[in-house]
């Protein structure tokens, strides 16, 4: 009966200070997109079309301390066909000096400052059936797990324009097993910004590390690499080149016979200019990759080369138009794939 009481007891103590509670404040943001794909693959591979239907919805919490320190994090709902949370999301502390420090999820310092490459808008893509794992990213080799932290400089830090962030992050102490995981990472990154005359520059990019283990011992692959690139933008002219390289790994949960090393690099480049109420973007990918079983040598290469262009208008307020377009050109351990193709896409996006 104690028990009883001391539980009712503060069960009503807790509810009680939840009702004198402030609100922390809170801002939302979404999107939905509904347009239809038209894909041709490979010979192979029949043709086909499909409607595109995907809704997001974001919500940003943040509230300021006494001391001035700031306490946000967020987290998104996203429907895709089904439902799902996205809750790999850090809780953050921005301080008075304008520095910061994720707890939990916070990622990799090395993904942070990837610059950003513009790419053509649209939801189309060639899908594929083979083991082709040459990367997309440039930020491909830098892993996080969820029990990680990463500490933001402020702006301005040593020189003016560079902001600096390095992260480290570790498992969660559960027993391993055959499949692999990466066990730690860490994380450096850097963003310089300046500018050439009328022209804004972004310099950025960074090197990560990572330990993969299997049945709980350090296996011999790992997850490391880098990541480098430069962004120009002149009125509404806007071009930028990225490139990565580094090792990665696949477990054998995703159905391989085995975990599997890859040794890759990728290269991205895009141009986006905007006209009135009409953007045009053109983005081209190259990635290559050699993997093999752990402890084996690669001697075939994996590629992947795609070129995309789309054209939106912007109809009203937050509504925008888009036409887009990609094909693909594939080699799966040096021979043609089923990842070969070519896409369309005609949809529109609401956002608010």
């Amino acid at each position: 009966m104690k028990k009883e009481l001391l539980m009712a007891s503060a069960l009503v103590t807790t509810l009680g200070a939840t009702s004198v509670a402030q609100a922390v404040t809170a801002t939302m943001a979404g999107s939905m997109k509904v347009g239809a794909e038209f894909e041709s693959a490979d010979d192979s591979t029949t043709d086909s079309n499909q409607v595109h239907d995907q809704s997001n919805f974001n919500i940003s919490l943040s509230e300021t301390t006494d001391g001035g320190t700031t306490i946000s994090t967020s987290f998104e709902i996203v429907d895709e066909g089904t439902v799902s949370a996205d809750d790999d999301n850090a809780i953050k502390l921005t301080f008075t000096d304008g520095s910061a420090l994720e707890l939990l999820n916070a990622g990799n310092a090395a993904g942070t400052h990837v610059v950003a490459v513009p790419g053509a808008g649209g939801e189309q893509g060639v899908g594929g059936t083979t083991t082709n794992t040459a990367p997309g990213d440039v930020d491909f080799a830098a892993g996080s797990t969820a029990l990680g932290v990463e500490w933001h400089s402020a702006a301005d830090f040593l020189a003016d324009g560079l902001k600096m962030s390095a992260s480290f992050s570790t498992d969660n102490g559960a027993a391993k097993t055959a499949t692999a995981r990466l066990e730690n990472s860490w994380g450096v990154g850097a963003t310089y910004v300046t500018s050439a005359g009328d022209t804004a520059v972004t310099l950025g990019g960074g090197i990560s590390g990572g330990e993969i283990a299997t049945t709980g011992s350090q296996s011999s692959a790992d997850k490391a690499g880098f990541n480098i690139g430069v962004s120009a933008v002149t009125g509404d002219l806007t071009i930028g080149l990225g490139y990565g390289d580094g090792d990665t790994f696949r477990p054998n949960a995703v159905g391989n016979d085995a975990n599997e090393q890859t040794d890759g690099s990728v290269m991205k480049a895009g141009i986006s200019y905007v006209t009135g109420d009409i953007t045009l973007a053109l983005g081209v990918s190259a990635g290559e990759g050699k993997d093999s079983d752990f402890g084996s040598t690669a001697t075939t290469d994996d590629s992947t080369d795609s070129t995309s262009a789309s054209v939106t208008y912007a109809v009203a307020s937050g509504v925008s138009a888009v036409v887009g377009y990609t094909t693909v050109d594939a080699q799966n351990d040096g021979a043609s794939s089923t990842d070969d193709g070519s896409a369309w896409y005609v949809g529109a996006t609401m956002s608010f």
